[in-house]
């Protein structure tokens, strides 16, 4: 916990002396890094015999459920970040 904590406290640091610069690319390899840990977590959750045979038995009911805090986040998610964003087009922040 407390690598977890250090490392998010480092990389606000970083930030704070990095606002000024333009970092192009940064927001690609941040989305990268993204799809590949949710890449990564399906490797690993598919490997486990244990979840697999889960997943098999929670039936449509559980299926729905789950598509739908997906969907709602994903709406949810694309509101938030027009409406925080400085034209409402997505394009973010000065970088």
């Amino acid at each position: 916990m407390v690598v977890i904590i250090s490392m998010i406290l480092l990389g606000i640091v970083a930030g704070y002396f990095l606002r000024r610069r333009k970092l192009r690319y940064l927001d690609n390899i941040v989305m990268g890094i993204i799809w590949l840990l949710l890449f990564l977590l399906g490797v690993e959750a598919g490997s486990d015999e244990r979840i697999v045979r889960w997943i098999a038995s929670l039936g449509m009911e559980a299926f729905t459920i789950s598509l739908g805090g997906v969907a709602g986040s994903s709406v949810l998610s694309l509101i938030l970040w027009r409406f925080t964003s400085k034209n409402g087009c997505g394009k973010g922040d000065d970088r």
